[in-house]
């Protein structure tokens, strides 16, 4: 930034006119009577619990004031006063929060289901489809894990790079102004010791995006200081090294600003974002002395941990007070002004906590008294008034019940006259309890994965075609026509990852692609996992489709977090409000050594519930994949097989169109003596074993599950254990992994067990990580004799003369 342009920057809180000064006065004060009456309020027990934004106003309504239509936000629990100031709250709306109000009419962030201070602006339509982005000041919605709100920084403003650098991109006015856009993140002190920050910080170094993060540093992480959290105490001290060294250069701008020093936090966001906007320089806004006025939370008192003096200080320090101070010394402001626009903030805030209050409870008591009714009416015709009269009463009595009591209430009274044979009441009461479970699961369980038109569920089915003449080539070659399709065929399509770009990936599955279609396209990065997901997570939250490749499936622990606690519940914690539809694409399964055999298929299963999970048996199976989820808005993760890049496939004609529906099994082998329920590398092994199986007599029935998350929508498992009255479930993962998985899934939840006419059985890797080399490999996960055995052991004990032992 020039000199003059400095001085202009410098004059910004200058410019404000008093109306505008006494704006962001009264946003401070009624933000602040938030907070205090939101603590009450949780100890009154109208709410669970309690995180606020108190002392962290002025500078929040500082980077209000640089925060402008297609800009996004990252941030974590304590924003409600930016909020407030974009305009993308209301105090009623804070209070919906505090209180679960499930309706994303009067809590549209959540629909209640995030706990209040967590944030979020509606991207999505009625019918799942983006808004104009590009008009909106968005938040991207929050999460309580901290520091995980970096990653996504990070894709949020690559977003801008792209839109910015790829002419292709432009047209998508939707979602951008040629990347004008900053992504805004902020986080507590404390939280800038987790490992996502740091690497987030190095990756936005490395990009040079418009990433501008805003620490709120009150110098404590709950009850502990500092000097326990950060070297030297000071993470822009430590952060020195990120400054760029002149304009043109790489790094960082690094600010350093007091947080209750108004006129200067003006200045320095204004100057922060004009050079974050058009440089796409990363910056950071180191913002010290900030207070934390009521403590951390609900849930403890700071005066457990803070010094006397400590204390004293935050009350002389406190950015309110010290605006207060402000305005009067520079004339802005009467005391007699001053003090109408707090008492003015407090009614403001005494009326929109009544008001939300009442839009709250009101149905429940609605709700409350239809159950009551049921319930007497019940007792009436029934004559069970003896039973049923404490029931009543304590519904009826109850001065601030929840749905729970009243859907509890109609089972336990139901419960009771189980025994009546004809009763209307009681239908009645059956009747509400049936459309009380229906309502509440709208409100509760609804929208873990797309709901929309482009759900992946309903992407047509589009059968692979092949050539009389196609020839056999390596399974990857068939990876690279489907991908260089992808590219050629939607300019959004990108793919980031550790060694895609130049090598075009260690399997050359993106081989000569980089060239074809440039670096922006098909881009290296370094070794950060985290920030791989991240930045796919943000860039497809602005309406891109990128494709992010952890290299290797062990390596994805380090990414497992952020996509559990961000893109997978997504769509869940906004109730559709806003999707990523992100791709991961890794590669697991058999292979060799402790760290490149990975198929920790349990924990991912337990992890990421919201999106899906594809393992491809071969790489054809794995582009029709891609070619779905490419046509879905929904986030997925692909799983090819690690030593299948080199085995021998013929490529689909129509490779770039065709289409694998998720949640379909295929039968790969039929047969009429047992069902052998796979996937991925396994199938290979398991198709061996069929072979061998069927020299002595057994005929298996193999299936290939294809995708883990949707399981087996059809039920066609089921089907085929009619037939044969016997399953084995097979895969690579620790006993008790995903073969327990897909065996609840068949027998519970298909209710297969009917039809057994034997014990079904699991056949797993053993507990440990494979050793290196082929004989580690052997003898630590199934092998093809395994498999035989296992049937062989099942079919024996139905005909032990058939089958007599081997062994």
């Amino acid at each position: 930034m020039s000199t003059a342009e400095s001085a202009v920057a410098l004059q910004a809180a200058a410019t404000l006119s008093k109306e505008e000064l006494l704006r962001d006065y009264r946003l401070g004060w009624e933000s602040r009577q938030a907070s205090l009456t939101g603590r009450k309020e949780v100890f009154m027990g109208k709410a669970k619990f309690g995180i606020f934004g108190d002392g962290k106003e002025l500078p929040q309504l500082a980077m209000a004031r640089a925060f402008q239509a297609g800009d996004f936000r990252a941030g974590y629990y304590r924003d409600q006063t930016f909020m407030l100031a974009i305009g993308e709250l209301t105090l009623q709306q804070y209070f919906a929060q505090l209180y679960a109000h499930p309706d994303v009419e009067a809590e549209p962030a959540t629909a209640g289901r995030a706990m209040n201070g967590h944030f979020a602006t509606r991207s999505l339509d009625e019918d799942g489809q983006f808004r104009n982005l590009a008009d909106l000041k968005n938040s991207s919605a929050d999460i309580s894990p901290t520091g995980g709100q970096m990653p996504r920084l990070v894709g949020l403003a690559y977003a801008s790079k792209l839109y910015r650098q790829n002419p292709e991109l432009h047209q998508f006015t939707q979602f951008s102004r040629s990347g004008n856009e900053v992504a805004f993140g902020t986080i507590g002190n404390a939280s800038t010791s987790e490992g996502m920050f740091f690497e987030a910080i190095n990756a936005a170094g490395v990009l040079q995006i418009p990433m501008l993060v805003s620490v709120w540093d009150d110098h404590y992480g709950i009850s502990v200081p500092a000097e326990y959290q950060t070297t030297k105490q000071n993470i822009s001290e430590i952060l020195k090294g990120f400054q760029r060294e002149g304009e043109g250069q790489d790094g960082f701008e690094i600010f350093v600003v007091k947080g209750w020093d108004y006129a200067t936090l003006v200045d320095t966001y204004q100057r922060a974002a004009d050079v974050c906007r058009r440089q796409h320089v990363p910056v950071l806004i180191h913002v010290t002395e900030v207070t934390q006025p009521q403590g951390h939370s609900t849930s403890g008192s700071h005066e457990r941990y803070k010094s006397k003096d400590r204390l004293s200080w935050e009350q002389e320090f406190d950015c309110l007070r010290q605006m207060r101070l402000w305005l009067l010394q520079e004339g802005h402001a009467t005391e007699a002004e001053l003090d109408q626009i707090e008492a003015e903030a407090k009614e403001e805030v005494r009326k929109a906590r009544a008001a939300a209050w009442e839009a709250f409870f009101n149905p429940i008591k609605q709700e409350r008294d239809e159950c009551v009714a049921l319930l007497e009416a019940l007792a009436a015709e029934t004559g069970r008034q003896n039973e049923l009269h404490e029931l009543i009463h304590q519904l009826q009595h109850n001065p601030t019940p929840i749905r729970a009591d009243l859907v509890r209430s109609a089972r336990r009274a139901l419960r009771l006259v189980r025994d009546v044979k004809r009763s209307s009441a009681r239908g009645e009461l059956r009747r509400w309890h049936e459309q009380a479970l229906a309502e509440n699961a709208d409100r509760y369980n609804s929208h873990l994965y797309s709901q929309s038109e482009e759900s992946a569920l309903q992407v047509e089915e589009v059968k692979a075609e092949f050539a009389a003449d196609a020839p056999q080539v390596d399974g990857r070659e068939v990876l690279q026509a489907c991908f260089d399709a992808m590219f050629r065929r939607d300019p959004r399509v990108f793919a980031i990852g550790e060694d895609v770009g130049r090598i075009g990936d260690v399997n050359q599955a993106f081989a000569g692609l980089q060239e074809k279609y440039g670096e922006l396209r098909i881009t290296d990065t370094g070794i950060r996992e985290c920030t791989i997901v991240g930045q796919g997570i943000g860039a497809a939250m602005r309406g891109l489709r990128p494709i992010t490749e952890i290299q290797y499936l062990d390596y994805l622990l380090y990414a497992i977090q952020i996509l559990s606690d961000d893109v997978a519940c997504l769509q869940y914690r906004t109730k559709g409000g806003q999707k990523a539809p992100l791709i991961v694409r890794t590669r697991g399964h058999r292979l060799e050594g402790i760290w490149h055999s990975g198929s920790p298929i349990q924990m991912i299963l337990g992890a990421i519930r919201g999106m899906h999970l594809c393992v491809p048996r071969d790489m054809t199976q794995a582009a029709g994949m891609y070619n779905t989820l490419l046509k879905s808005d929904e986030p997925a993760i692909v799983i090819e097989c690690l030593n299948g890049y080199r085995l021998k496939e013929r490529i689909p004609a129509n490779v770039g169109e065709f289409t694998v529906p998720l949640g379909v099994p295929e039968v790969l082998r039929e047969g009429s003596d047992i069902t052998i329920v796979t996937y991925g590398s396994m199938c290979r092994i398991v198709l061996d074993a069929a072979k061998q199986l069927e020299q002595v007599g057994i005929s298996a029935e193999v299936v290939d599950v294809q995708t883990l998350l949707p399981f087996d929508r059809e039920a066609l498992i089921l089907e085929s254990i009619k037939k044969t009255n016997r399953v084995l479930f097979a895969d690579e993962d620790v006993p008790g992994g995903g073969t327990a998985y897909m065996l609840q899934q068949v027998l519970d939840e298909q209710g297969a067990f009917r039809f057994l006419d034997s014990q079904p059985r699991c056949l797993a890797a053993h507990a440990h990580r494979p050793p290196y080399g082929s004989d580690g490999d052997y003898f630590s996960k199934p092998n093809a004799e395994d498999v035989f055995d296992a049937v062989y052991e099942l079919l024996q004990e139905a005909e032990p003369a058939r089958f007599p032992d081997i062994y």
